[in-house]
């Protein structure tokens, strides 16, 4: 055992914290005996009937290892060689992900700034112009990240409007959903009612970030379609040669089934929790805010993260008791997020290190 390890909390992202409870019993709960390998087990069957639960009676899933491993594997079954993608400037796979979709994928990225973190009808339509010109990559996928880089959530109407406009210029949609738990607590809607009801064609189904140890999915939501079924047939051979194929896929697996069965109990659970943390971080903040004009908090927290602004001398003393990122350098903009084993004494610490440094 690490007799050296230190014990303590921060804000940098939902990634810091520990596995659930729950989740690592599932883990424990399967590893008795043995199972046939590479998905053919029945801890994984379990979990494909539990997807046609959540996404609907034509939706498959893939468990993966990472986010960025479900982003590529779903964004190269989505694309022609020659096809890019449109998202936003902060999008995830644009300006955190290593460079992945461009080195491992091939794929070309089309971005526009936005400054709320999410796309519009308008912003696809900005970058769908040379149509059947060799000399640009075409846009063959929207992605879109939900709850968004910059916190943000869309509604199901933003959705809705965004898939739409998608599909008339003959383009898939994909959902980047590393917080999809803390949208659908934010939304109070099932997933199924904001991604499949919706025209969404693909998800990135997140666990790692709402108390999973390393598991995440890529869901194809209508596997019937012909367009579907070609992504459904694609996945497995580019879940392998993406180095996303997990040999022993029953531990994954376990973890998703914990996390989403009993129409996502846990994961819903753990979600509200931690949107309910950062909303009281952000309320404590505001407070804050109008007493020292100093610190500003330009952006609403939708879902479980906090995006104040402070001056750079004041970040520097706080990030000396708590780990946080700076977002924006040029603003001085960071980034607090609030974790599903957040707790209020946390949020109480941090907003009393922000007083006693004001």
């Amino acid at each position: 055992m690490l007799t050296n390890r230190k014990i303590w909390r921060g804000f940098a992202s939902d990634n810091y914290a520990g596995v659930h409870p729950e989740v690592l019993a599932a883990i424990a709960s399967v590893n008795s005996g043995h199972e046939v390998a590479y998905g053919e087990d029945t801890v994984t069957a379990e979990f494909d009937e539990l997807v046609r639960s959540l996404f609907g009676s034509k939706a498959v899933g893939f468990p993966v290892f990472n986010g960025t491993g479900a982003n590529v594997v779903a964004l190269q079954a989505a694309l022609k060689r020659w096809e890019a993608v449109i998202c936003v400037e902060s999008a995830h796979i644009n300006a955190d992900e290593g460079g992945a979709p461009e080195k491992m994928g091939g794929i070309k990225l089309w971005t526009v700034a936005s400054s709320d973190g999410k796309l519009t009808p308008e912003m696809i339509d900005s970058q769908v112009f040379d149509m059947g010109v060799v000399h640009r990559a075409q846009p063959g996928v929207v992605s879109i990240t939900q709850t968004t880089e910059m916190g943000t959530l869309y509604t199901a109407k933003e959705i809705k409007a965004l898939a739409d406009r998608a599909h008339k210029h003959g383009l898939l949609i994909h959902m980047d959903g590393a917080r999809l738990s803390n949208a659908a607590a934010a939304l109070g809607l099932s997933f199924k009612q904001f991604t499949t009801d919706l025209g969404i064609d693909l998800v990135s189904l997140g666990g790692t970030k709402i108390g999973a140890l390393g598991a995440e999915a890529v869901i194809v939501t209508d596997s019937k379609s012909a367009r579907g079924k070609e992504l459904a047939n694609a996945m497995p051979f580019l879940r392998k040669t993406s180095m996303q194929l997990p040999s022993k896929m029953r531990f994954v697996s376990a973890q998703l089934i914990e996390l989403f069965q009993d129409g996502a109990k846990l994961a819903l659970s753990n979600a509200k929790h931690a949107n309910a943390m950062a909303q009281r971080l952000y309320d404590g903040v505001e407070k804050i805010a109008k007493e020292h004009k100093s610190v500003t908090v330009p952006n609403p927290t939708e879902a479980n993260a906090v995006f104040p602004v402070l001056p750079e001398a004041l970040t520097k003393k706080l990030q000396k008791q708590y780990r946080f990122y700076v977002w924006n350098q040029a603003t001085g903009q960071v980034r607090w997020m609030c974790a599903w084993d957040t707790t209020e004494e946390d949020v109480d610490g941090l907003l009393a290190a922000l007083k006693a440094a004001l």
